[in-house]
């Protein structure tokens, strides 16, 4: 394991206030592979995509194309996952650090959660970039890196870890760019207001605080890097910081960015009010990171949502599953929604944010969506918007994750 030290030389933290915390997952890519042989023993079967759903105190692993169970395993009370990248294994957020969950997606082995743990204080986000997958820890602000490859490889042992050291502990995220320019949030114990960047060797590149309770980040095309503010937004792109501002001001918060590497608009949500109850959105931010604007659209009447609830797809289009039961298709070059399709009964949002709700994720053209009111999961083909698969579950499902195979 190989640590560096990073240095925020001059960086003021602005004390913010406590922010609750909300991770933005983003999905595998990618189509799961056909089941090998259907006249080989089940024992050498190649297994195609599986689909992680976690619920209170377990884990299920479903066939991604069936969505049939295939292994119900322990886990903690509440745990959140996020694929690790290498289209077989999911990171299972535990007191512990960052438990792997093995799926077998693409094996002929049985889906297991690991003994494996990057151990973490109080893990947070977990981001998958340049063939690169870093694990962030709010409780020290240490950010682990890892290659994303290496983990299929490593055979029952964790890979080769570098791990960069935080300064304050705060609920942050961190990126790494191609180049290994590294990218971090900045903050402490009482909020968090900016991000510094800094070279390979550890040399400060850039540096803003300009973003008062700087949350979750996304990377478009480009390799533009987006972090949201309680009052807009950064940008960092070619070596520069740009403050993107809300048309609401003080308070038009960001936080959770929906991206699609190939293009450079940036998805995300977007709340006006900060004394609103319940979690449920009714706008979205449209971020050009080529133009350097944000740009606020105010969704139709009952089309709200949660973080849970958008992706991006097909065409690099977002997707948005809300509270009508509906999948909405939003274009965020016309700023419009062109299609809609109905998916899942009316729903209400959540009281808390860690509560069961419905949740979306995309794998290719399929978009998988839970049902916690029904203890359902749905496959749906975003080509057509037809539901091509459905299974009940004996239990609420509360966060999903993919594994392509």
């Amino acid at each position: 394991m190989r640590t560096r030290i990073l240095r925020r030389a001059g960086l003021l933290v602005v004390a913010a206030g406590a922010v609750a915390s909300l991770a933005a997952c983003s999905t595998a890519t990618g189509n799961a592979p056909e089941t090998a042989d259907a006249g080989a023993q089940a024992s050498t079967d190649v297994a195609g995509g599986r689909v992680a759903i976690s619920y209170e105190g377990g884990i299920l692993v479903l066939d991604a194309d069936t969505l049939e169970t295939v292994a119900d395993l322990e886990s903690e009370e509440f745990t959140r996952l996020n694929p690790a990248g290498d289209d077989r294994h999911v990171m299972v957020t535990m007191s512990e650090g960052f438990q792997v969950l093995d799926t077998a997606a693409g094996a002929a082995d049985e889906p297991v959660l690991t003994d494996l743990v990057f151990e973490a204080d109080t893990p947070g986000h977990v981001v998958r970039h340049a063939g690169k997958t870093i694990l962030y820890a709010d409780g020290t602000s240490d950010t682990t890196v890892f290659e994303t490859d290496a983990l299929a490889a490593a055979d029952g042992e964790l890979p080769e870890t570098e791990t960069i050291e935080g300064v304050e502990a705060h609920h942050g995220v961190s990126v790494v760019l191609e180049d290994g320019t590294f990218l971090t949030t900045v903050g402490d114990a009482d909020g968090r207001n900016g991000i510094i960047v800094t070279d390979a060797a550890g040399q400060t590149i850039a540096q803003s605080d300009q973003c008062p309770g700087v949350h979750g980040e996304g990377t478009a095309a480009d390799e533009a890097v987006v972090f949201g503010c309680e009052n807009g937004a950064l940008l960092y792109h070619h070596g520069e910081i740009v403050k993107l501002d809300a048309p609401d001001q003080p308070y038009g918060r960001m936080g959770n960015a929906y991206v699609s590497e190939t293009s450079p608009l940036v998805v995300g949500d977007y709340k006006s009010d900060p004394d609103a109850e319940g979690y449920l959105l009714g706008a979205v931010t449209v971020i050009d990171t080529e133009a350097h604007t944000l740009d606020v659209v105010d969704l139709p009447d009952g089309v709200e949502y949660t973080f849970r609830d958008v992706a991006r797809g097909p065409e690099d289009l977002a997707y948005i599953l809300a509270s009508d039961g509906s999948i909405h298709v939003f274009d965020p070059e016309t700023r419009e929604i062109t299609e809609s399709f109905p998916v899942v009964a009316p729903w209400e949002g959540p009281a808390e944010w860690q509560d069961p709700h419905p949740a979306i994720v995309i794998d290719g053209d399929i978009a998988y969506v839970t049902e916690p009111a029904a203890n359902a999961v749905h496959a749906v083909d975003l080509t057509s918007g037809e539901i091509i698969s459905s299974a009940e579950l004996d239990v609420a499902p509360v966060e999903i994750a993919v594994a392509a195979g």
